[in-house]
This record gives C-alpha cells, sequence and structure tokens, in this order.
C-alpha cells in the first residue's frame, strides 16, 4: 500500500497496522488502536516506541513527530478521568496541545508473523521458527511466543552472555537459571511477561526459554519438574527490536519518516550486583 506523501493521513497509518497486526487478534482485556487524535490529520513522522510516557512524548515534540507509535497502551485499565492532574491525563493533554495521535499495537502485535517474537527471534537468528503457542485465528505461523534453532548450540552461559551482547542494553541485564553448562540447541522466545507460557516451553522441546519478569516460586518450580532452562531479560529489551521490524514495515507502505526511540523505559533503573 503506498499512499501520496502529501496525502499521507493517520486514519492511512491506522489502516496499515490493522493489515499487519488486525485488532480482533488482540486479547479480550488489550486496549490497542487509535487512542489519541484526528484520524484526518496528516502525518510526516512518526516516533516508535515501547512505552508512551512523558520522556518519550518529549522526544516526540523534539523530532516533530506527529504521531507515536506505541507497543503498550496507554489506558489499558478503565480511566474516569483524564485531568492533567492525573499521569495518564497529563500525557493525554500534551499529545492533544503538541497535535500528536497515539496509536497502539500491543497484544495483536505479539501474535502476529512477524510480529514481536519474531523481531526478538531474529537477534539470535534462529531458523525453522514455529510459534510457542498456536492461539487466535487458523493463520500458518499466527501465535505467541516463537521456537527456532540456534546457528550452533551453545552452552547456557554462552547464551546469556549472546542475549546481554545482542538485547539493548539495560541495567537489568540478563539473568538465567539452570546448569551454566546446559547444551541449547533449541531457543524458545517470548516477547513481555512470559510467565503463561512455561509449560508451553516445556512441551515445545527448547533447550532454553528466554522470556521476561519471570516470578520466583514459577521458575524454581518449573526447573524442578525438569523443565528447559531460562533466560530472564528486562521487559523493555526483548520488545525494543520489534521497533525495528515496524520501521521496515512502514518504509515499504508510506512515505512517511520514522524514529526509533531507544530510550530505555523498564522502570528498574540500578543494578548492584552482590560483593565477589
Amino acid at each position: 500500500m503506498m499512499v501520496d506523501a502529501a496525502g499521507t493521513t493517520v486514519a492511512d497509518v491506522v489502516a496499515a497496522l490493522a493489515g499487519w497486526y488486525p485488532p480482533d487478534w488482540a486479547e479480550d482485556w488489550d486496549r490497542v488502536g487509535l487512542v489519541v487524535g484526528d484520524p484526518a490529520a496528516p502525518v510526516t513522522t512518526a516516533l516508535l516506541v515501547v512505552d508512551c510516557v512523558p520522556e518519550t512524548v518529549d522526544e516526540a515534540v523534539e523530532v516533530g513527530a506527529d504521531l507515536i507509535i506505541a507497543h503498550h497502551p496507554l489506558l489499558l485499565r478503565g480511566v474516569h478521568s483524564v485531568a492533567a492532574t492525573t499521569y495518564k491525563g497529563t500525557i493525554v493533554h500534551r499529545l492533544i496541545r503538541a497535535d500528536i495521535a497515539l496509536l497502539v499495537a500491543h497484544t495483536n502485535a505479539d501474535t502476529a508473523n512477524p510480529g514481536v517474537s519474531d523481531a526478538l527471534a531474529a537477534r539470535f537468528r534462529l531458523t525453522d521458527l514455529r510459534p510457542l503457542v498456536a492461539d487466535g485465528p487458523n493463520v500458518p505461523g499466527v501465535g505467541t511466543g516463537r521456537v527456532g534453532e540456534l546457528p550452533q548450540p551453545l552452552t547456557l552461559a554462552e547464551l546469556a552472555d549472546l542475549a546481554a551482547r545482542r538485547l539493548p542494553a539495560t541495567p537489568s541485564g540478563v539473568r538465567a537459571a539452570g546448569d551454566r553448562d546446559r547444551l541449547v540447541s533449541t531457543l524458545a522466545v517470548c516477547g513481555g511477561a512470559g510467565d503463561p507460557f512455561l509449560a508451553a516451553a516445556a512441551a515445545s522441546g527448547a533447550d532454553a526459554y528466554l522470556t521476561s519478569d519471570l516470578r520466583h516460586h514459577v521458575a524454581s518450580e518449573h526447573l524442578a519438574a525438569g523443565g528447559p532452562a531460562l533466560l530472564d531479560a528486562a521487559h523493555w529489551a526483548i520488545e525494543r527490536p520489534w521497533l525495528d521490524l515496524l520501521a521496515g514495515q512502514l518504509a515499504d507502505a508510506l512515505p512517511i519518516g520514522t524514529v526509533i526511540s531507544d530510550i530505555v523505559t523498564d522502570p528498574w533503573t540500578l543494578h548492584v550486583p552482590a560483593p565477589q
């Protein structure tokens, strides 16, 4: 889909994303699509972010963006006010005053092929990809997470080191759980919080599972049951690669400029290693 540069609108971008990431593929609890903005408004530059927060709104203003495309919804849970006295209300007012629209693709982008987990798998050059959980519409390759083969087997310690180098840097870094010498050939990955899919990772035949936000007891019981080794990276870090994929899709489809935000919006800002 190509649109004349002079006539590209918010509606055109909304339509493009709906083609790649159909809104009805989002989970029932999710809130995706256009959040702020006039569909008829022109778009020349879009800022791509994981989170729409004051810092990324400031960045959008600085780069002259007409539109922010975010992965995480700003208004995920019900609100009764967007007054400027509230955190989210302040963001909404700032966007409106700056004439910046906000568009969200969340679990619909997680499920799509290519989507969030495909971009994550690409960082590790995984091949023979298949969904970790083949959910959603009956479309080949669509589903949550991905499972694939590494170019060459690595120990868990080597894979953790590779992950720290291939993923965007955050103070949290990368944690690993399991035998450091365990050989990993098949890797499962899942963008976002991957707790719910530990059983799927175990059933997939993967040697290791990379995701984020793993909890203590859940991870401990998973390992005790003989499940794959675990790698836990910052939530922002494992979803940031999707912005590169999205920028490429937009470049092929619409004559607008894109800027990828590398502002780390993960809430953890300091990591102090244990004394040796």
